[in-house]
């Protein structure tokens, strides 16, 4: 079965323009909110840099140095000079230290920077004029006073690379900060080491959790679903989750999914397949720590995770086996439908992977922690004694297995195309996590 269209906003309109486009979309329910409001109003990309430098340095070869310096960077950015009063408003913020004896400068300005941004502090230097030492003292300095920072020196492509790197990994965290996520339900009984403390997302995430009631969902089918074709009563939970996302604003939410079965004889897994594919967060069984690392996942990739539980694993190899009864959509080359595994009532779904590099990942609902691996998923098949969709992957240190069988973090894990290990822990790291 072909995959369904979404909608995609990829082109650039005129404020002239955008009164048309929001009567499209008032009168379109399959245009995904997220991409229209980016369409008509993107993100502001820019990288900034401004500069530390010394009076005692002769200023005309410092220009010569610092233009030669900033050339060899291959990518954009806004020069800002020792103009400070916009700091932190732009994607990246970059401090070019461009000589020694700037230490004590930096000091100063310390207080204002941080008043303005909590963000890391991001040392540019090229190491002439005593740059390098100059930047070491200053990080040993916001070291000692608990503040996060870098030194970003070395080759010019490397430098290019972290920079794009620390640039994605900005804008996740800025796409973090604020988001909404829902708890529809209270997390499965079964999750009893699932925990999360909504305080500590908040103030170190951004993210806000909010509750709401199974009821909510529930109340929204006037009549019995069980009346219905499964297919129908599926997208009948699809249109009622959409109705709940748009109700209190949500960039995404996780379900305690297998009420329904008792008590509307269906299930969520089509919703959630649809409702990732549109770019939006849809977990599985109430597991906030899953729905969280989901999050991070869309915030820094753009792209959807497969949630899912270890159903076998070799230890000798580094093989296991991943299972669940749905997957996004957006993840598949191809799918078809079947009834959810345990129940053999409603809608499950089997999708097909492209097979090829993955990284598995989860953070700890508290925070603490997190796992990350690369691997290679290899195959995927279609056994009759597991959950609908199931993915063979190798991983790519076989001893990482042990995580699984001495410390796991939970049961679910978030399953993603490509290797994203530097992305992803770089974004942690960032976050302090």
């Amino acid at each position: 079965m072909k995959k369904p269209a979404t909608w995609r906003a990829s082109f650039v309109v005129t404020d002239n323009q955008r009164n048309l486009l929001l009567i499209i979309f008032l009168t379109n329910s399959k245009v995904n909110l997220a991409q229209f409001v980016l369409a008509l109003y993107p993100m502001k990309q820019t990288i900034a840099i401004y500069t530390l430098t010394s009076a005692l340095h002769d200023e005309k070869a410092v220009t010569v140095v610092t233009r030669e310096f900033l050339e060899s960077i291959g990518t954009e950015y806004e020069l800002k000079g020792n103009d400070y009063r916009d700091y932190g408003t732009s994607n990246l913020s970059l401090i070019y230290v461009r000589t020694g004896g700037t230490e004590g400068l930096f000091k100063q300005l310390l207080p204002e920077l941080q008043s303005k941004s909590s963000r890391p502090f991001y040392l540019l230097t090229s190491g002439k004029s005593n740059s390098l030492a100059a930047s070491m003292e200053i990080l040993s300095y916001l070291r000692q006073h608990g503040i996060k920072g870098e030194i970003i020196h070395g080759s010019a492509a490397y430098i290019t690379q972290r920079i794009k790197l620390l640039d994605t990994i900005e804008q996740a965290c800025r796409r973090l900060q604020g988001a909404r996520l829902g708890v529809i339900g209270e997390p499965s009984d079964w999750l009893i080491s699932s925990h999360t403390d909504k305080m500590v997302i908040m103030e170190r995430l951004g993210i806000r959790l909010v509750d709401i009631p199974m009821q909510t969902l529930l109340d929204k089918f006037s009549d019995c679903l069980t009346m219905i074709p499964a297919m129908a009563g599926a997208e009948r939970i699809y249109d009622a989750l959409k109705e709940i996302v748009d109700m209190y604003r949500l960039s995404g939410f996780t379900l305690r999914c297998f009420d329904l079965l008792t008590a509307v004889k269906n299930t969520g897994c089509l919703a959630l397949a649809k409702l990732n594919s549109e770019g939006y967060v849809a977990g599985c069984e109430g597991d906030v720590p899953a729905m969280l690392s989901m999050m991070i996942v869309r915030s820094l990739l753009g792209i959807s995770g497969f949630q899912a539980n270890p159903s076998n694993i070799n230890p000798e190899t580094g093989e296991m086996l991943f299972a669940h009864c749905t997957i996004p959509f957006d993840m598949v080359e191809r799918y078809e439908y079947d009834t959810h595994f345990e129940s053999g009532i409603g809608v499950g779904v089997r999708g097909y992977m492209k097979e090829g590099p993955v990284t598995i990942f989860k953070l700890a609902g508290d925070l603490s922690r997190y796992f990350v691996a690369e691997g290679t998923l290899v195959r995927n098949q279609a056994k009759s004694d597991l959950c609908c969709t199931q993915q063979v992957i190798q991983l790519s240190d076989k001893c990482q297995t042990a995580y699984f069988m001495t410390n796991p973090i939970g049961n679910h894990h978030i399953i993603m195309p490509g290797h994203q290990r530097d992305l992803i822990e770089g974004l942690l790291n960032s976050l302090g996590l």
